[in-house]
């Protein structure tokens, strides 16, 4: 499951705001921007539609492992 940085990271790289994510995925930008606050939790469903949106951009999600932290980078 992706952590809300990294939706901020991803939006960063795209260079989209969160009412363009909104726009994409179907999710509501204030659901958006609480979750990359810290300030509430999102259904899981939203989550995958934020995901998923995020993905067909050009964003490639990094797992927590032994090397760092989780992160985003693009397709090449």
């Amino acid at each position: 499951m992706i952590a809300a940085p990294q939706i901020r990271m991803a939006r960063a790289a795209l260079g989209i705001s969160v009412r363009e994510l909104a726009e994409r995925s179907g999710v509501a930008d204030s659901t958006i921007l609480r979750f990359e606050t810290g300030r509430g939790g999102i259904l899981a469903a939203n989550l995958n539609r934020l995901q998923l949106a995020l993905e067909e951009g050009g964003v490639i999600f990094i797992s927590t492992d032994a090397g760092g932290g989780p992160g985003v980078r693009l397709r090449s």
